[in-house]
């Protein structure tokens, strides 16, 4: 984490911005780093550029994706003035800059109006017509074989099944869409982090928000206003999970301290694959 603060304080001071009280917002698949006083965050790869190489290309698709976002008019973190566009390397470490937005972490969103707001941003993709993967977190999967060390045939497995049963095509999704990537201000709520954008079934959305802790995914995914086949919800609630595995056990690479959770969350995966 240090070194992504220095790395992004280096590269704003190069272009003239002075962050005098650097503040983690963040220190999770991404370091979120705010230069304060600066209206700007930057976006550090943490655990992503572990698993995704080179990880500077789903941060361009991320920026893709906001760039459409902003012309339909959606509320979404927009990139930063400031500083180059990015995605940039500096110092090792590969990131992109982001515009401030103040906001209450501590509100708690209510099912329904997270709902709603997932509703009008799949109809603001829906024409999206960049170039986005089409497997997205199935893709995670095999890029993540390495980290689940003697398990890694059991992922391996898994991910031919689920594939056989993802429908092919689809449209532009969040990719991530649970209530940790909005923003809570005081002109509502504000979407974020796009970096695992793909173009997919909107079910996968779905089931992100409906396996959420951080409401109630049942009450959200009965409020969801859109047509949806709940049996594919359920198949990219299985995806999810094996998607799960990969991330937690990767980050133990940079968090250590998470390694009783993510091999607890990994044996749970197993016993229910051998009941």
């Amino acid at each position: 984490m240090e070194q992504a603060i220095r790395a992004a304080v280096s590269f704003a001071a190069a272009h003239g911005i002075r962050a005098s009280e650097p503040t983690v917002l963040k220190n999770g698949s991404n370091v979120l780093v705010h230069l304060r006083p600066s209206p700007v965050v930057v976006r550090v790869a943490g655990t992503t550029g572990l698993v995704r190489r080179p990880v500077a290309d789903w941060f361009a698709r991320e920026l893709s994706i906001v760039d459409h976002l902003i012309g339909q008019g959606v509320p979404v973190v927009s990139p930063s003035a400031e500083l180059p566009r990015g995605p940039v390397v500096h110092d090792g470490e590969t990131m992109t800059f982001w515009t401030y937005v103040a906001h209450d972490p501590g509100v708690a969103i209510k099912p329904t109006d997270f709902a709603a707001a997932l509703a009008d941003l799949h109809q603001a993709l829906a024409d999206c017509s960049a170039p986005l993967p089409t497997a997205g977190p199935l893709d995670d999967v095999l890029l993540g074989l390495p980290f689940v060390g003697e398990h890694a045939e059991a992922l391996r497995t898994e991910h031919a099944r689920l594939s056989a049963l993802l429908p092919s095509g689809g449209q532009a999704l969040h990719g991530d869409a649970h209530p940790g990537n909005v923003l809570v201000t005081a002109a509502g709520l504000v979407w974020n982090d796009f970096e695992d954008t793909w173009r997919g079934p909107v079910e996968w959305d779905l089931a992100v928000m409906r396996r959420t802790k951080l409401l109630d995914g049942e009450a959200a995914l009965a409020a969801y206003p859109g047509h949806f086949d709940p049996e594919l919800v359920e198949v990219c609630r299985e995806i999810r999970w094996s998607q799960v595995q990969i991330w937690m056990q990767a980050s133990t690479r940079r968090l250590p301290a998470r390694r009783a959770e993510a091999d607890a969350e990994l044996a749970r995966w197993l016993a229910a694959r051998n009941p």
